[in-house]
C-alpha cells in the first residue's frame, strides 16, 4: 500500500525558519534508512503558506485566496509518499522519524492513499485504461 506521510506546520515552519544542520542531518540519514528499505518512493519540505495560493470552488465559481492561512495545525510543512506493507510498518517507521520541528509540540499523520480497486465500479474499464495511459506517459516524461 502507498501512504502519504504528512508532516504538519509549526509556528516557527509558518515563519520560514529553516531547519538546523542537525536536523537536516538527521532527516538526512533518516532518508537514507527508507530508501536503502525500499519504503520511500518521494519526500520534499515546502515553503511556508505565505507563499501558497489556495482555490476555492463554489458550483462554477473559483476564487483565489492568497496566503499564509491561520490554522497552522492544519498547514503542511514536508511530506513522503512511502510503499508498505500496512499501516502499522507506516507507524513503526514515524516512530523513528526524529523529530521534524525540535522545540515545539510537532505532529506527523499517516493517510493511505486511493488505489485503482478502492474506486469499485465507477472506474470503469475505459477510466483504468486512461489512468494506465497517464501514467505511463508521466513515467515516460519524468523518469520517476
Amino acid at each position: 500500500m502507498r501512504v502519504l506521510v504528512i508532516v504538519k506546520a509549526t509556528k516557527n515552519s509558518e515563519a520560514g525558519v529553516m531547519p538546523s544542520e542537525q536536523v537536516l542531518t538527521a532527516m538526512g540519514k533518516y532518508n537514507e534508512e527508507l530508501v536503502k528499505a525500499g519504503i520511500m518512493l518521494s519526500g520534499d519540505g515546502l515553503h511556508p503558506s505565505s507563499k501558497g495560493k489556495r482555490v476555492r470552488f463554489s458550483g462554477s465559481q473559483r476564487t483565489v485566496i492568497d496566503g499564509p492561512f491561520t490554522e497552522t495545525k492544519e498547514i503542511v510543512a514536508g511530506f513522503w509518499i512511502w510503499k508498505v506493507k500496512s499501516m502499522d510498518e507506516a507507524v513503526e517507521w514515524v516512530r523513528r522519524c526524529p523529530d521534524p520541528m525540535p522545540g515545539e509540540e510537532s505532529e506527523i499523520e499517516i493517510r493511505p492513499i486511493l488505489e485503482a480497486e478502492d474506486f469499485g465500479e465507477a472506474l470503469t474499464p475505459e477510466l483504468r485504461e486512461q489512468e494506465a495511459r497517464l501514467r505511463a506517459e508521466v513515467e515516460r516524461q519524468h523518469g520517476s
